[in-house]
């Protein structure tokens, strides 16, 4: 959809910024001025979906894989509504990959023209796809807003220098080998084990700190430690189709039985999103199912380990008590 606001009027920005609500499925973007830079153009998308930008352990000659993380977001969440800004400003390699992100995840772009008519840029990259044209006080409407009382994105929490104790991760270091099978593993419930009770409360704090970075493997290693209390082994037998297709449960194995054995545990909604992510991103890199869940496919380097991922983030196991000195005197 190409909207134009010949006007550039300021209501129609505000009513696109708006809009933006990656929870509900609608994203706004604001593409950086004075750039071509088509991977500034994919950091501006995920700024808008809250993930911490410039992505690191990628060549910054290829902008490819960020797109493609990109993609992976967008899929996982997911959004289906993309309304970009400015974009007859676009340079033509920019545009094509917007086109191109349309294609890989069926999200419905919006593309919006602050002026009467098309770029020549822009209709020479429309030439190959079929589009409409509406008018900005169609499109960009305040009844598209939200009501009053509508859930809004979770606000940034406020403790991210603090350390949060999780008893989940006592368990994370392993060193045996436990390779993946082919099984049908019974639940957690019917294997008896529960891991530790993560409180609502703890839960959004760590899902707000998991939710900032752009690499969905890391995301996900880490949450799925946080929900399974599974050792790293345990983990790293994860394969993509380990996961369910909605991202609700997951299967670890455990051939040797030297934790539990084989099992699939349900994954909570905070934590849903960040395992699909990585597991599109597999799709989308390289189509294949049996790639390790939680892996990089794209090739990033320098990248931390899940636990010192987990040390950036402050998240560790419950530590002991400080030692207490004893005082000279039998005091």
């Amino acid at each position: 959809m190409v909207v134009f606001d010949p006007g550039d009027d300021v209501a129609h920005t505000r009513a696109a910024l708006a809009m933006h609500h990656p929870a509900a499925g609608r994203v706004t973007i604001h593409p950086t001025p004075g750039t071509e830079s088509t991977l500034a153009l994919a950091h501006n998308l995920l700024d808008a979906l809250g993930k911490t930008t410039p992505v690191t352990g990628y060549r910054a000659t290829d902008p490819a894989p960020v797109w493609t993380l990109a993609a992976a977001w967008l899929l996982a969440l997911p959004v289906t509504r993309l309304t970009v800004l400015r974009a007859h400003l676009l340079p033509a390699r920019g545009l094509n990959d917007l086109l191109a992100l349309r294609v890989r995840t069926g999200v419905r772009l919006y593309l919006v023209c602050h002026q009467p008519q098309p770029s020549a840029v822009l209709e020479q990259a429309l030439a190959r796809t079929g589009y409409d044209m509406a008018d900005a006080d169609a499109v960009l409407s305040q009844d598209d807003q939200d009501p009053p009382h509508a859930p809004r994105t979770r606000q940034a929490a406020a403790d991210t220098t603090e350390w949060i104790s999780l008893p989940a991760l006592t368990t994370l270091t392993s060193y045996e080998s436990s390779p993946a099978c082919a099984c049908t593993a019974p639940t957690a419930a019917e294997r008896g084990f529960r891991p530790p009770t993560l409180p609502t409360h703890i839960a959004t704090r760590v899902a707000h700190r998991l939710e900032r970075t752009a690499h969905p493997h890391l995301a996900a290693h880490l949450a799925a430690a946080v929900v399974t209390a599974a050792s790293t082994s345990q983990l790293d037998t994860a394969r993509v189709l380990d996961l369910a297709l909605d991202g609700t449960t997951l299967t670890l194995h455990d051939r040797h039985n030297v934790r539990q054995g084989c099992t699939t545990h349900p994954v909570p909604a905070w934590a849903q999103p960040l395992l699909r992510a990585a597991a599109f991103t597999h799709l989308l890199a390289t189509a294949e199912r049996s790639s390790p869940l939680f892996t990089d496919p794209l090739g990033a380097r320098g990248l931390p380990s899940v636990r010192d991922f987990a040390e950036h983030l402050k998240l560790r196991p419950p530590q002991p008590p400080p030692l207490r000195r004893k005082l000279h005197g039998g005091q």
